[in-house]
């Protein structure tokens, strides 16, 4: 497969379990945090990645970025495996995949200037000099809207919403293809939020980039999603477009996710699907479909058998009532 075919960014079957000891005489558990996520990321798209605490969207973030070592499964970057222990392989991966941490008070050194904290990447991974950092790190500045004064700064003089700026300029310093943003906005003020929403479109469009967008607000997602697939205790439950997953969401969990959406105006407005107990731990998973104590439409089969991830034409959905109703209808 030549470079322009492979799609920029495709995952196959990834996955992370992680030992967790029990006690002295107990056999060591495994805590499948990520079990089998596959997705393709075309060039200048966003794919949303959505899901209640716990379902392992940063996870996944981690193993694309390499922070963690995926347990199975592949990685390819324009058909280049990212997985392989080579020097090539590393540095393609730290140059064209990068991540924005969610918390914008935490993932920046207080003790850095803002000159330093952005020029770090480029002491590491280039050989330019000091003066070309500085007119590097400068542009990036003011495509994220901060000024050159700002540049000898502490972060604690920032607000919120410039840390973030702050944290994104870093993300592009190396010239980035693929954006990995673990819940960018979410420690900020909703007005906030829109202004850093727009901000990452706008570098979008102009730089080209292609985005994994990890979050649990929906109204954030509809906003900046193409793609949208719905996790739920470490799978894909539903994947879709955005169009169909917020106009047509087929999945019970993806329905009721969606049902807690606040909508302004009352003709999208949906019936509030309030879902009973708790999200299973992913130590002890249930047996069958890992939704079916929660599901209302959950039958024998559910709390037997795993459904797969099909392919319906529209959307991929994992689920055996959608299943049993598309038969159906053929």
């Amino acid at each position: 497969m030549s470079e322009q075919q492979a799609p920029l960014l495709h995952a196959v079957d990834l996955k992370k379990y992680y030992p967790v000891k029990q006690g002295m005489f107990k056999p060591e558990a495994e805590v499948k945090a990520l079990d089998g996520v596959s997705f393709t990321l075309e060039r200048g798209k966003t794919l949303a990645v959505v899901g209640e605490s716990g379902c392992g969207k940063s996870t996944l973030g981690r193993l694309l970025t390499m922070i963690e070592v995926p347990t199975g499964g592949e990685l390819t970057f324009q058909g280049q495996d990212l997985l392989k222990h080579d020097p090539a392989a590393e540095k393609l991966r730290r140059q064209k995949i990068q991540i924005v941490f969610q918390n914008p008070y935490g993932s920046l050194n207080p003790r850095k200037k803002v000159g330093q904290i952005l020029e770090e990447p480029l002491i590491i991974n280039t050989d330019l000099s000091a003066k070309e950092r500085k007119e590097r790190a400068l542009a990036i500045m003011a495509k994220v809207g901060l000024k050159p004064e700002q540049y000898d700064r502490y972060p604690h003089m920032f607000s919120g919403g410039q840390r973030q700026r702050i944290a994104i300029a870093r993300g592009l310093m190396l010239n980035p293809e693929v954006v990995v943003a673990d819940e960018p906005v979410s420690a900020l003020d909703v007005s906030v939020q829109a202004q850093v929403l727009n901000l990452m479109m706008d570098l979008q469009d102009e730089l080209g980039l292609s985005y994994v967008f990890i979050s649990h607000d929906l109204s954030v997602v509809e906003h900046i999603a193409d793609e949208v697939m719905v996790m739920y205790l470490g799978r894909c439950v539903e994947q879709g477009s955005k169009e169909q997953i917020f106009a047509n969401p087929q999945h019970p969990y993806t329905q009721a996710l969606l049902s807690a959406t606040p909508r302004l105006d009352p003709e999208y407005r949906r019936e509030r699907i309030k879902l009973t107990g708790e999200l299973p731990s992913p130590l002890n998973p249930p047996k069958g479909c890992a939704f079916h104590a929660r599901c209302r439409f959950a039958t024998e089969r559910c709390n037997q058998e795993q459904p797969k991830l099909k392919d319906y034409g529209d959307a991929l959905i994992a689920c055996h009532v959608v299943d049993e109703q598309k038969q159906a209808v053929v």
